[in-house]
């Protein structure tokens, strides 16, 4: 087996479809915030692309999953923009923001934004009464609505699609239509 040059190598890999997928997504990683804006990237982690196009993305919550999907057309028109090829779907899932992202991804991600502290990982054996998982459970709650800005009608924390869609949170939204 002759050794090939490093440049001949470097060719012959970048013309690898794989290869291609993994530039397209760091690409991605880098433009995130620019194209979705700095609170929502704060809120989200792309995940990758899968070979049939559609990007998967991780949310803070299964709200910001949610308000994401109803813009995921307008996300997708801004993000093709950026890519070739075009992505052909985005599906937004709060399920596996607890899970790490590959080290390659996040140390890319981490250079253009500055990730939300997750709580850290529970023991499964640890056994907690009602009132600690409350506490436990508000607590989270609190430090995912600091970064959140605030409605103003009544000064809760709101997603800012929901303020960017209604100017109100959806409660007063609700609260208006009745």
């Amino acid at each position: 087996m002759a050794l090939e040059p490093l440049p001949t190598l470097l060719k012959q890999l970048q013309t690898r479809q794989g290869w291609q997928a993994q530039q397209q997504f760091q690409h991605l990683l880098r433009s995130w915030p620019e194209i979705v804006g700095i609170t929502v990237a704060q809120q989200t982690r792309p995940l990758g692309i899968s070979p049939q196009g559609v990007l998967r993305v991780a949310t803070s919550s299964s709200v910001w999953a949610q308000n994401l999907s109803f813009s995921r057309h307008h996300i997708l028109s801004k993000l093709n923009q950026w890519l070739t090829p075009p992505l052909r779907d985005i599906h937004f899932s709060a399920g596996h923001w607890q899970e790490d992202a590959s080290p390659l991804a996040l140390q890319q991600y981490s250079l253009t934004v500055q990730l939300p502290p997750r709580p850290p990982a529970e023991e499964p054996q640890q056994k907690r009464d009602a009132h600690q998982a409350f506490q436990a459970w508000a607590k989270a709650v609190r430090l995912r609505a600091q970064s959140l800005p605030l409605c103003p009608h009544c000064g809760c924390p709101t997603p800012a699609l929901e303020l960017e869609r209604w100017s109100v949170c959806s409660l007063c939204a609700v609260r208006a239509l009745h």
